[in-house]
């Protein structure tokens, strides 16, 4: 039924998104805290923002060699440059036993941050 431009719902369709909703569990009901997981979520959060910064870098490279607007010497150090931050990353990532599927944020309806 619509009065004055409000849709008003029945009670029992009230009822039943409220209780669809009271299923619906955003926080977890325990959150563990202990020394090892902290550390190995600040790793995992800290490598996953290294780890977009190194692809949105990556492409910012891709875009100016293609547009040639780097020099031969520009080239090859931002080459090495990326080859060596990408060891360093697979090296850290061994340390906290972490897999590049692993490296990723969810971000709730927006979907996957990578």
């Amino acid at each position: 039924m619509e009065r004055n431009n409000k849709v008003l719902v029945g009670s029992d369709v009230v009822d039943a998104f409220v209780e669809e909703l009271s299923d619906v569990n955003p926080l977890p009901k325990h959150i563990d805290v202990s020394p090892e997981n902290v550390e190995h979520g600040l790793a995992k959060l800290v490598l996953t923002l290294i780890e977009l910064i190194r692809k949105l870098m990556e492409k910012q490279a891709m875009r100016r060699l293609d547009g040639g607007s780097l020099t031969d010497e520009e080239v090859e150090r931002l080459g090495e440059s990326l080859l060596l931050l990408e060891k360093k990353m697979d090296e850290l990532k061994d340390y906290f036993g972490l897999k590049n599927e692993d490296l990723n944020l969810d971000l709730g309806p927006l979907g996957r941050l990578m």
